[in-house]
Order: C-alpha cells, then structure tokens, then sequence
C-alpha cells in the first residue's frame, strides 16, 4: 500500500516529566540523522508522538532504517484520507483485506483531535466496524487481543488509518545520557557493550587501538566494519585510531611476563582517560565480562582502574558468554567478531597471565617504563575518522574523513 505517514510512539520517553521535551528534541535530530538521505519527508516531532511524512519516499526503506533508532518503542505507517466517510471505508477495507486470514478477528479504534468532525469516536467506530464486516468475509469483532487493530485518527488535516504495529528499538535517544568513550576491540563482546550502552542514550565514539605490523590493515578494518553496524543506531560514529606498537614492545621489553597484560591494560586505560577529557566525554565503556578470561577478574579491574578516577562501565558485566553472542547475533556484529584478524589485546598475549595481580608490583613495574613519553607520542598519532552506517570497510578503498585530534 502507499502510505503517507508514519506515526512513531515514544515509549520510555513519556515518563520523563519535565524533561520530556528535550528527549523528544533529541530523537527527532536522530531521526533525521538516520533518515538524511530521504530528501523529501518531513519530521514532526510532536509531544505525544512523532509524526513522519513521506511525501512519495519509499516506506519500506524508512521503516527499515526507525526499527534501528533507539528511543521509539513501535511506529505505524499510516494512509490519510480527506475528511470523507467514503473515503475511509475504502480505505479502512482495503487495510484490513490486505492483512485478513481466514479466522482473524480485528477491532476499531479511533482517536478524534478534530472535535469538530461530524461523528465522535463510538459513531466512528460502529460506522467503520459495519463496513469491514459488510465487505471482509469471515471476520469477526473481537475487542480484547483481536488479530487486527485498526487506528483511527481524526485530525485537522484529514484522516489517518492504520493496521500495522511494528516494534522499535526501544531504550532512550542517542545523546540524551552524555558522551562515551568505548574501548573497541575486534572481539565479540565490546560491541555488544557499545550496543547496551547507546541504548541508554549515551553517544558512543569508538576508541579502538592499533599495532602495526603486528595487527594488520584487515584487523582495522573489522573494527571499522564493526562502528559501521553500531552507528545504524545513531547515524554514525566518531573511530578513533590509537597507534600503540610502541608501547606494547616496550612493555615486552622491560614488565615480566605475568604483568604484560596487567600494565599493557594500564597504558590503555591511561590513553582512554586522555582521550575522553580531551573530547568532553563522561565516562569509558568496555566489553569487560566478570570472570570471563584473566584480566577480567576484580583483582586486575582494580590494578587497572587504578590509573583512572572516570566512570569504567561495563555493560556486559554479569552476562555469560552465551548471552552475549545472542546480542551479537541479534545486532549482527557477530559475524564480523569472529573473523580470524588479531587486534592488540591477543598480541604478546603472554601463556599465563597474573589473574590476580597485586596493585604494588603494577604500580612498580609500570614504572620501568617512559609512561608520559609512550602516552605523548600515541597522543600525537591519534587519527579521528567518520563511521557511517552502510560503508563497507572489508572490501572497498575507504570514502571517509579524517581528521587529526
């Protein structure tokens, strides 16, 4: 069917009282983010919900792109007619013949905010519900759970009918909790912390840290590919690159073995409190799991927050691996994260890592090492580059901007 609007529902968002207004401020430039390339609909985002109008642009194709936007719980997509009786019953039997199965059961339901119509919302609902059984046989009247609802909304400027409900991403709009900062490995798990934390509102860059020759070019661009899935749910994403060879082979150099990891985390977590000072953020996300491989014990998240007084969350703290492969799955990252290209956290990974290493002995053995130097100079070679949804990192040359921090 060709339909004119649609019609998004907040959710979560109606609770938020006298901060309502700039949620919804917020989801509407989402919106229109993720829908920039639709030059001819328009977004309307009113207080009690949204409303898009298409104006001849592929419904389809939007649709597809709102099920990604976090802060919608579901969207209609709706046909408006004049207000003319006729018109509707055309409309509102071709709506419910093109959803109808023998033994579905379907119901009216009418909002009128043109009190000034002609008949109210009972009147409208008899009216309709007598046409769809005069011209839709088999159906039956069903008021509670029905197989079909059918959305009646008298408006100033016409008439809009719906039948189809169609879930959102639900959670809050991109931006509305702040910025963050998401250590971005090749793995499975820290896109799925990414994922957790933009659906709680906060606009996540992607920090991900690189060691040629050791890493390669393909290790870089699965990260890469992995921001382009996570920015479908945001528009698109800050990647910021961090070259960390140096600091890794000096680490070998002089830290013992059972610490490599422990200090190596260390250095990360420093660069990741520069980093999000530097760009106003509030806070690191990690893809950390508790208990899940040796530096992700309490013992090693103490030795390595210790560099830091921000907010270390992490989403998927108490989740198992199984949970978070279904998250991957479901946001379709995990394809990508089990491509055999090594990032740095699985380089000079040494065979028996302190799972419990004592703060002192980090703190000493960090200390061999030229910490303010090492962190200048990865400081100084940090590249920023735009991640939109859709590019294809793995196989074509890059078509994006860069920019030096």
């Amino acid at each position: 069917m060709q339909y004119t609007e649609i019609m998004v529902r907040y959710g979560e968002l109606s609770t938020k009282g006298k901060n309502r207004r700039n949620f919804i401020d917020s989801l509407g430039r989402n919106v229109r983010k993720a829908l920039h390339d639709f030059p001819e609909l328009k977004v309307h985002a009113n207080r009690d919900r949204m409303h898009i109008m298409l104006n001849g642009e592929d419904s389809a194709k939007v649709m597809d792109r709102l099920k990604l936007v976090f802060g919608i719980q579901n969207f209609s997509p709706s046909i408006r007619v004049d207000q003319d009786m006729d018109a509707v019953y055309k409309t509102a039997v071709e709506m419910v013949r093109a959803q109808y199965q023998p033994g579905m059961t379907f119901k009216i339901n009418t909002r009128r905010s043109d009190h000034k119509f002609e008949y109210d919302t009972n009147e409208i609902n008899d009216m309709l519900g007598g046409q769809i059984l005069d011209h839709v046989d088999g159906i039956k009247v069903q008021m509670k759970h029905p197989d079909i609802v059918l959305r009646v909304e008298v408006r100033l400027n016409g008439i809009f009918l719906s039948s189809e409900t169609i879930q959102g991403a639900g959670g809050l709009p991109v931006g509305t909790a702040g910025k963050g900062m998401l250590m971005l490995s090749g793995g499975i798990d820290s896109p799925v912390a990414g994922y957790l934390g933009m659906k709680r509102g906060v606009n996540m860059e992607m920090v991900h840290f690189f060691s040629p020759p050791y890493t390669s070019e393909q290790a870089l661009a699965k990260a890469k590919q992995l921001a382009s899935t996570l920015a479908s749910y945001s528009g698109s994403v800050k990647f910021i690159q961090i070259p960390f060879t140096e600091i890794q082979e000096e680490i070998k150099e002089k830290v013992p073995e059972g610490y490599l990891m422990t200090v190596q985390r260390r250095l990360m977590m420093r660069l990741m409190d520069a980093i999000t000072r530097k760009r106003n953020g509030k806070a690191i996300f990690n893809g950390e799991s508790l208990g899940q491989v040796a530096s992700q014990t309490m013992d090693s998240m103490i030795a390595i927050n210790d560099v830091t007084t921000l907010p270390v969350l992490r989403p998927v703290i108490s989740m198992d691996k199984t949970e978070i492969i279904k998250v991957a799955e479901d946001i379709n990252t995990y394809d990508l994260s089990i491509m055999p290209f090594e990032d740095c956290c699985t380089i000079f990974a040494p065979p028996a890592p302190k799972t419990h290493p004592k703060l002192d002995r980090a703190r000493a053995y960090e200390e061999r090492i030229d910490v303010d130097g090492l962190m200048q100079r990865a400081m100084d070679g940090i590249t920023i580059t735009e991640i939109k949804p859709g590019e294809n990192y793995m196989n074509a040359q890059e078509d994006v901007f860069a920019e030096l921090l």
